[in-house]
């Protein structure tokens, strides 16, 4: 069931959210001095969405920090961007709140980080943005890494701001 659910959100992120503008073979024929700004970056947020699809059903424990014992929010996000794009993220969601490009929720694109205040807090809480006003999160103790819609008003009311942090912004 969590393979197909993985595969159903991965297809679903590519189309909807506008990864994949170019074809694997065309992306594997160019090399990377030589493609687009824009086609670096469809990679880039095709790796980090496809890590973090991989982790959906890990369960979360404060403070985790890998998959096999147990993922926070932020050591979700920092082990997604590690492992995919080679990105080293600060611990906590808040240090994540200044790393990056601040972006409007207008702006938002698959793989920016996505903030919300769950904690009676401003940036207590980070996930990655799918598209299509989904993002992949650690959601809280007893839960899994899943995939949530930022439309529902828990999210709505809580959300803080977004980040992007591929390529170097």
């Amino acid at each position: 069931m969590r393979k197909v659910l993985v595969s159903f959100l991965l297809a679903s992120s590519l189309l909807v959210g506008g990864i994949g503008a170019t074809s694997a073979a065309e992306q594997i024929r160019k090399p990377e001095e030589s493609k687009s700004f824009l086609e670096r970056y469809t990679n880039a947020a095709q790796d980090v969405i496809l890590q973090g699809l991989k982790l959906v059903g890990v369960r979360y424990r404060w403070g985790g920090n890998d998959e096999d014992s147990g993922l926070d929010c932020s050591g979700f996000v920092r082990l997604v961007f590690k492992d995919s794009v080679g990105t080293s993220l600060p611990r906590t969601a808040r240090e994540m709140s200044d790393y990056g490009e601040k972006i409007d929720v207008n702006e938002l694109k698959p793989g920016d980080l996505v903030f919300f205040n769950t904690m009676r807090r401003a940036f207590s809480h980070v996930g990655i943005y799918l598209g299509d006003n989904h993002f992949l999160h650690a959601p809280r103790a007893g839960a899994e890494v899943r995939v949530e819609n930022m439309e529902n008003s828990y999210w709505v009311k809580r959300f803080d701001g977004a980040r992007r942090i591929i390529d170097g912004k």
